[in-house]
């Protein structure tokens, strides 16, 4: 699980920050410091659903902006897609839609 949420965050920051001519942002990447294996490790040992969907959350606005917001085609798409991680209750609830959303994000690179 945890691997999966730092791919839907990394997928999210590349999206929100990474251009053209730059270089690639990478797992390693200092942006990614608070949405490591090791962040979200710790929040899912503990069960922390809501806390894991704060650190999605912010993750998926910057991409949202991104994209041009909730009013485009992708961006309706995104928030809707987030609104199903978003309504998981449980950390079994979470894996399937966060599946979803990264593959979602992978496809919108």
């Amino acid at each position: 699980m945890e691997l999966l949420l730092e791919t839907v965050a990394l997928f999210c920051m590349k999206l929100a920050y990474e251009t053209e001519d730059s270089s690639p942002i990478l797992r390693d990447d200092l942006l990614m410091s608070d949405y490591e294996r090791e962040v979200f490790g710790l929040l899912v040992r503990r069960g922390d659903v809501e806390g894991i969907q704060f650190r999605v959350a912010h993750c998926v606005g910057l991409a949202l902006e991104a994209i041009g917001g909730g009013d485009t085609p992708l961006g309706r798409e995104l928030h809707r897609l987030f609104a199903d991680f978003s309504d998981a209750r449980t950390m079994d609830q979470l894996e399937a839609p966060a599946i979803t959303l990264k593959d979602y994000l992978k496809n919108i690179q």
